[in-house]
This record gives C-alpha cells, structure tokens and sequence, in this order.
C-alpha cells in the first residue's frame, strides 16, 4: 500500500507526531501506526470471523477475549514492521465508540495504559470518523469538503463534510442499516457468517430481473434509508420454499440490486442538493464490488468523483483510527486537553452527528 501523509499542506500550527491507533469496536483487532509526515508506516488486522462462525455472529464476550490474547502482539508486530520504538510514540488514539463495550475496554484499556506510562496524550476516536477519514489514506485522497456515504456494519448515513469534526447528517436509515439487511437476508438464504460477503458472492452468480423486489424509499423526497421491509420481501419470496442453488443466486442478486439502486440514488441526490462534486465512500458494504461498479457510473454520468478507501482499509482497521486521532491531536488545543486529562471512558451507543470541530 503506498505511503500517505495527510495533508499535504499542514497549518500553522500542525504538530507533527507518530500515532499508535488501536481499533477493538467488534470482531476485528486493528493496529497501525502512523507518522503525519510519512503517512501509514504499517498496519495489521487480526479478524475473528473463523470464531465466531461456529454460533452464526459476534458473541461479545468470545470477541472480548480474544482482543485481550490478540491486542499486544499486534503492537508489537506493527512497531516492528514500521521501524518504531515504543518510546518514540507521541500519541496513541483508540475507538472509544460505537461498539461492543467490553471489546471497546480492551483498546481503550490498552491505549490509556500505554500513554500514561509513556507520558503521552491518548485521544478516543468515534468509530464513524475512523470510516469517514479513511479514503484520506487512498492513493487518490479527497479534499474537503465532501460528501460521505458511510455504509458500517448498523450504519448506513450520508453526511456533508467541510473538515475533522465538521459534520452535517442529510439522511440515514430509519430501521435496518445495509449491513444489516445484507447478514440477515444471508440468513434467511442459509449462507454462513459473515452473511454480507457470502450474498455478494453469490449475487454474482445470479439473473437479474428473475426476482422483483421493492426499492424502499427511493421516491420519498429525502435522503433517509429504510432496508427492513426489503428483508421482509425476500422472506415473503423463500419462506417455505426449498429453492435450488440457482434460484438463491437469483434472490440474492435481486437484492443486492436494490440496494445498490437504493444507495446509489440517494447518494446522487445528495450530491445534488449540496452542490458538492466528490462522493466519499466508507464502511464494509463500501468494498462491494457491484455498489462501487453502479456509483462510479452515476459519477460519471452526473459530473461527480467517487473516491473508496483501499480496499483493506473498508472493514474496520487502526489505520483509520490513528489518522483520525493525528488529525485531531495536531490541533494544539486538542492535544493539551488529551495530554491533561487522564480519565476514560467507552461509548458503545454515540452519535456521530455529536462530534465537534477539534
């Protein structure tokens, strides 16, 4: 992955440091250290999915513990791998929320602990801003500001941002987020977990136009989403039903076209009503490959850029932490009050539209 620092022209009173990010929201362990005049030095991800398979989805205490056998030896692996010592450290971020709480205490646990031995500051980073900044690790980085499409695992949003912390919510979904409706419709077709991987596979082996599905809310006037009664359709259609293998292809790819048709007008209408001409797009379903054909189209058909995060950096990684936490704390302020106060907390239920500007 080529190096990336950010930005490429820094403020005045831009402090340049190496940051640790520590990422332990769910099932994945992501560490990565970044230096803001280097760009990403390293990273690595350890993933759960092989655990938790055996119950058919994250059990919280299981990914707990497992961040707690896994956590050390990533960070040890990473300084390693990026050529650092622990003591040239200057700030350690960590997922504060959303997420599991006792898989958000292991990190925040870990960072805190770090830092004040190191007599460093440590900064909680939101799990969306994670997302939202980590196409600015992509080969070709957005400028501010933009348009996000954040597609997370319970999230599914479109936000207007001008710069870190400057956010404004256009629309989200009022019920099942894409994730959501991806795994459960992969349940109801009896794939395996992780259920929204395994339907986009099979999608790719089905006819479209076999199945008829609706298109919830496309002509509600808003950026809202609702996914739940799409979910409901697809039961309607296999409840009962033992369907062959090609017949499951064919559920599978009428649904994941209309939620692509979904996202994709809802993404172009907000591009639209902004007047903005950059689409950024984050999250896990972010990486599916049939969302990413349809939007770069619209983008080209309307005059608008698309710009995705590499490809290793869509599911939850400590890349995007320790950049959010860099761009944070190189406001000097932010990082006095990170530096002063050592208390902590876990936030597993936090709204992104709370953040403020650093």
């Amino acid at each position: 992955m080529a190096l990336r620092a950010y930005p490429a022209r820094a403020p005045a009173d831009w402090c340049p440091m190496l940051v640790l990010g520590i990422e332990t929201s769910c099932d994945e362990t992501g560490v990565a250290l970044y230096d803001s005049a280097r760009g990403l030095l390293a990273h690595a991800v350890y993933s759960q999915v092989t655990m938790h398979a055996e119950y058919g989805g994250v059990v919280p205490e299981l990914a707990s513990r497992d961040h707690v056998r896994r956590l050390l030896p990533l960070v040890r692996d990473v300084l390693a791998r990026g050529g650092a010592r622990l003591e040239a450290l200057d700030a350690v971020a960590y997922t504060e929320g959303p997420g599991l709480a006792g898989a958000l205490l292991v990190g925040a646990s870990v960072a805190e602990a770090l830092a004040l031995a190191l007599g460093i500051p440590a900064i909680g980073i939101h799990h969306l801003e994670g997302h939202l900044v980590s196409p600015l690790l992509s080969r070709d980085a957005p400028r501010f500001p933009f348009v996000a499409l954040l597609v997370s695992g319970g999230h599914t949003q479109l936000m207007e941002v001008h710069g870190i912390g400057r956010y404004a919510l256009l629309g989200e979904t009022l019920d099942d987020a894409a994730g959501e409706a991806f795994d459960k419709t992969a349940q109801l077709l009896g794939l395996g977990y992780p259920g929204g991987p395994a339907l986009a596979m099979l999608a790719e082996r089905g006819r479209a136009g076999r199945f008829v599905l609706p298109r919830p809310m496309l002509a509600s006037g808003d950026l809202d989403f609702s996914f739940s009664g799409l979910k409901t359709a697809v039961m309607t259609q296999v409840r009962g039903k033992v369907l062959a293998e090609q017949d499951r292809a064919d559920v599978a790819r009428a649904f994941q076209d209309a939620v692509v048709d979904v996202l994709v007008a809802k993404s172009t209408a907000a591009i639209e009503r902004t007047g903005l001409n950059q689409l950024v797009v984050a999250g896990g379903v972010g990486a599916n490959r049939e969302l990413r054909g349809a939007l770069d189209k619209a983008g080209e058909r309307a005059g608008f850029r698309v710009v995705y995060p590499e490809l290793e950096l869509c599911t939850d990684n400590g890349a995007m932490i320790a950049l959010a936490g860099a761009l944070r704390l190189g406001d000097q302020a932010m990082h006095a009050r990170a530096t002063a106060n050592r208390s902590f907390t876990v936030r597993p239920r936090w709204d992104l539209a709370t953040l403020v500007q650093p």
